[in-house]
C-alpha cells in the first residue's frame, strides 16, 4: 500500500505526526512519499485561512491543542518558535529536488529525512531552519550548499506549484494530510485511522 503525505515544513501538526507516520508505514510495509505543498495556494482555494487571519478564538484553541498534543505524544515542542513562520519555499524546493534525485543519494526516504529534520529544528529545537540548513542537511548525509544551488532551479518551484494544485484536485486542504487509495486522512490526530487503513484485513 502507498501513502501520499502532504505537509508544510512550517506546520507543528506535520511535525507532531512525522515520526509516527514513518513508523506506521514501516510497520505495515507501506511506501511513503512526502509532498511539501504550498498552503498559500491551497488555503484560499479551499476556504482556509493562514494563522494570522484566524479569529482569536481559533488561535487560542490552537495553542490549547498544541499543549495537549505535546503532553500526549511526549515530543519536545516549542509553542511559539522564534523563527516561525520561516520562508519555506526554498527549503521545500530543496526537499522536492532531493525527492526527485535518483537513489541512492536521493529519493523518497532521503527527502522525508530532510523534511523531518527541518521541522524538528523549528519546533523541537527553536532553531532557524534557513540559517542552519547546511548543518541540518549534513546531519541527513546531504551537501546543503549543493542542494540549495539545485533548489534554485525554477523547475522545482514550478513542480511545487503543480504538486499543490494536484493536492487541491485530490481534495487536500490541510496539513498534514495522508491519502491512501483515494481516501484522505487530515491531521496527525487521524493516524489511528491511517493505521486501520494500512493494517491487513
Amino acid at each position: 500500500m502507498h501513502v501520499d503525505y502532504y505537509g508544510s515544513l512550517n506546520s507543528p501538526w506535520t511535525y507532531l505526526g512525522s515520526a509516527r507516520i514513518e513508523a506506521l508505514c514501516a510497520k505495515h510495509g507501506a511506501s511513503l512519499k512526502f509532498w511539501p505543498v504550498d498552503f498559500g495556494l491551497i488555503f484560499p482555494a479551499s476556504g482556509g485561512l493562514p494563522l494570522p487571519k484566524r479569529s482569536p478564538q481559533r488561535q487560542a484553541y490552537r495553542m490549547m491543542e498544541l499543549r495537549r498534543w505535546r503532553e500526549a505524544t511526549g515530543l519536545p515542542l516549542t509553542l511559539e518558535p522564534k523563527h516561525f513562520p520561516f520562508p519555506e519555499a526554498m527549503l521545500a524546493q530543496a526537499v522536492i529536488a532531493l525527492r526527485e534525485t535518483p537513489s541512492p543519494l536521493g529519493g523518497d526516504a532521503p527527502a522525508i529525512r530532510l523534511a523531518h529534520r527541518i521541522m524538528k529544528a523549528l519546533w523541537a529545537e527553536d532553531r532557524d531552519p534557513v540559517a542552519d540548513f547546511a548543518t541540518l542537511a549534513a546531519e541527513c548525509g546531504q551537501d546543503g550548499a549543493a542542494l540549495l544551488a539545485l533548489a534554485a532551479d525554477p523547475k522545482w518551484a514550478a513542480m511545487r506549484q503543480a504538486d499543490s494544485q494536484a493536492a487541491l484536485d485530490r481534495g487536500v486542504f490541510g496539513a498534514p494530510s495522508f491519502v491512501i487509495e483515494g481516501e484522505i486522512f487530515w491531521g496527525q490526530d487521524r493516524l489511528d485511522f491511517v493505521e486501520r487503513k494500512l493494517a491487513p484485513q
